[in-house]
């Protein structure tokens, strides 16, 4: 029996709130201590600075992909509810839609029919859910799920930085907290496109360069407001 292929498409709900997550922890907070850091902030400040934002972005992430997502689960119930109305009105109708979606695919005429028939008569909103809404157990909105991934991946993220900062000397500190950071998103970026199946070189880049423009961005805010502490 041949092996059964691996698909990624299945992880897509965990993998997107927890790579959005951690990205934002590291990044958030390395571009908030880098700026902190260069305003010639001291070491204690450093760290209550980073355990603020932690846990702030932590519980922002939480709530913005709660309801985030919650709003696409209210639209796919209301879709759902929607198209069980039109088959208990026009089931006939419905099987032609969904005979006719088929027939767009490449399937004969007769054979669409057919399937359509046989599917609609297993579970009907099933089969309209899936091919005619593209609503599918694997990719429906689960906002529970969705905030945790991304709060528990914040924290996780957004830790690394407040460490870097408390290693470092204070003439130290800022290209530590650089350099540190860059090869935690160039880890990040590596096994996110690895659990993605995507190509690794791609996520590396994309993930590290925007980092690095962030933490740029936000030291040279920190120079400018340097000894306001």
């Amino acid at each position: 029996m041949p092996p059964i292929e691996q698909h990624f498409i299945f992880r897509a709900g965990w993998l997107r709130a927890s790579v959005l997550g951690a990205n934002d922890g590291i990044v958030s907070t390395a571009s908030l201590l880098a700026g902190i850091a260069a305003s010639g902030a001291t070491r204690e400040q450093l760290l209550i600075v980073g355990i603020s934002a932690l846990i702030a972005g932590a519980v922002s992430m939480a709530a913005g992909e709660y309801i985030s997502v919650s709003s696409q689960a209210d639209m796919e119930r209301s879709d759902l509810i929607l198209e069980g109305k039109e088959l208990a009105k026009n089931y006939d109708k419905e099987l032609d839609e969904l005979a006719n979606i088929y027939i767009q695919r490449g399937v004969s005429e007769s054979l669409a029919k057919q399937v359509a028939g046989q599917l609609m008569e297993h579970d009907a909103l099933d089969a309209h859910a899936r091919d005619e809404l593209g609503i599918t157990q694997s990719l429906s909105a689960r906002p529970f799920q969705a905030a945790y991934s991304s709060a528990l991946a914040f924290a996780l993220g957004a830790i690394w930085p407040i460490v870097f900062s408390q290693l470092f000397s204070p003439d130290q500190v800022l290209p530590g907290i650089f350099v540190a950071t860059i090869v935690t998103l160039m880890s990040l970026g590596a096994i996110s496109a690895k659990l993605g199946g995507a190509p690794v070189q791609r996520g590396i880049t994309r993930v590290s360069l925007w980092g690095t423009i962030a933490m740029l961005v936000t030291t040279l805010i920190g120079h400018f407001f340097s000894g306001s502490f």
